[in-house]
């Protein structure tokens, strides 16, 4: 009896150590520089833009990647996270994607530079829904308002991905996702910095893409 406690002992101990091992990955959805582009130099833009602090889902606002499981079920993976808090990685990537699209600084919450003209830019994610191997979505309201004037363009955004293999895949597939919304954007924010009118990008987009 004593030599079958100290066994158990034994295995209770071995089970926590590897369980105190596991491995912990980390993702983050800010996309590595591209070497491809590091000679081109367009002309600055001629006005700035301020991105606010993004808004997330509650339920995905934790530090575990969050996915979906059949139907209803939903699983925290402790042993996926994100390096920072998501909003912050959604907003880091948008503001980097944004600034290389529409080659103009990012002043954050600071003060516009050298007197340009500034678009402030919010985003809401109503959705951030992940499922390995079936899909990466978002599904975001947007507005763009020049600080001068009364010009409010606001639309909606709801982007599709198909991810590849793993968690790599399914952060990837996020990454393109968010790509794409700051394609959108940019493609009616020089209208808006010019005082013109645009008109809403179409709502819906899904990539087949592996």
């Amino acid at each position: 009896m004593i030599r079958m406690r100290h066994l158990m002992v034994a295995f209770g101990a071995a089970a926590l150590a590897a369980c105190a091992s596991a491995p912990v990955h980390y993702y983050t959805l800010v996309p590595a520089p591209d070497s491809t582009q590091a000679d081109a130099t367009p002309s600055p833009a001629g006005f700035q833009f301020e991105l606010l602090p993004v808004g997330i889902p509650a339920q995905v606002d934790v530090p575990q990647l969050v996915v979906r499981q059949g139907g209803q079920s939903v699983a925290l993976l402790d042993g996926q996270r994100w390096i920072a808090p998501l909003a912050d990685e959604v907003r880091s990537a948008l503001s980097v994607d944004l600034s290389h699209r529409l080659n103009a600084q990012d002043i954050g919450s600071g003060l516009p530079v050298d007197g340009k003209p500034v678009l402030r830019i919010k985003i809401d994610l109503r959705r951030f829904e992940s499922s390995p191997g079936n899909y990466a979505l978002i599904d975001a309201t947007w507005s763009i308002r020049p600080l001068k004037g009364d010009t409010v363009l606001t639309c909606s955004s709801h982007i599709s991905e198909n991810p590849g293999q793993g968690y790599d895949g399914l952060v990837a597939a996020h990454q393109q996702a968010l790509s794409d919304l700051a394609g959108r954007i940019a493609s009616v924010a020089p209208a808006l910095a010019a005082g013109g009118a645009p008109a809403c990008p179409a709502p819906w987009l899904t990539s087949l893409q592996p």
